[in-house]
Order: C-alpha cells, then sequence, then structure tokens
C-alpha cells in the first residue's frame, strides 16, 4: 500500500468501457512519484489517500472489469496522531 496525496483528477474524450463511472486521480507519493488510481470514494485535490494495488484489491472494491489495478481503499484524516487538517494538510 501506499500513502499519497491527491493531485487532481484526470480526464479524458475516451476511456475503457469498464472505467465508466469511475474517477481517476492523478497522485503522488511522500517520495515524490506520480501514479493514477481509480478513485471510488470521492477523494479531492490535496487530500491524502491509501493506495492499494492489485487485482484481488480491485476484485473487492470496485469490480473484476476495472481496467486498473490502483485502488483508492482510504481517505486519510491523520497519521499517528496527527490530525492532517490542523496541519495544513501535510503529513510529517
Amino acid at each position: 500500500m501506499l500513502l499519497a496525496r491527491v493531485v487532481g483528477p484526470l480526464w479524458g474524450a475516451r476511456r475503457a468501457q469498464s472505467l465508466t463511472g469511475y474517477k481517476l486521480l492523478e497522485l503522488e507519493t511522500r517520495q515524490g512519484s506520480r501514479l493514477c488510481a481509480v478513485d471510488a470514494l470521492g477523494a479531492g485535490p490535496g487530500e491524502w489517500v491509501l493506495v492499494a494495488h492489485g487485482s484481488r484489491v480491485r476484485d473487492l472494491t470496485v469490480s473484476p472489469d476495472v481496467a486498473d489495478k490502483d485502488i483508492i481503499i482510504g481517505i486519510v484524516d491523520g497519521v499517528d496522531g496527527v490530525d492532517v487538517g490542523a496541519v495544513g494538510g501535510e503529513i510529517p
């Protein structure tokens, strides 16, 4: 699993049929790498999320038919007793 911050939505005129109805988000990890994930939870820009990878995660959370294996499985409110909102959205 990865802890990442939502950069913003990804969109396009065309996408795989299995992605219809799902929001795609661009994420940035604490190490600075970027990835794209399916969001069925409604995360927004600046929020920290927990991302899991794999077909089993996808099958259990969204659908076996979805054409992506990176899935947002949680929106993070705090880490180790730190309220994310209280520190300007920054996770130490």
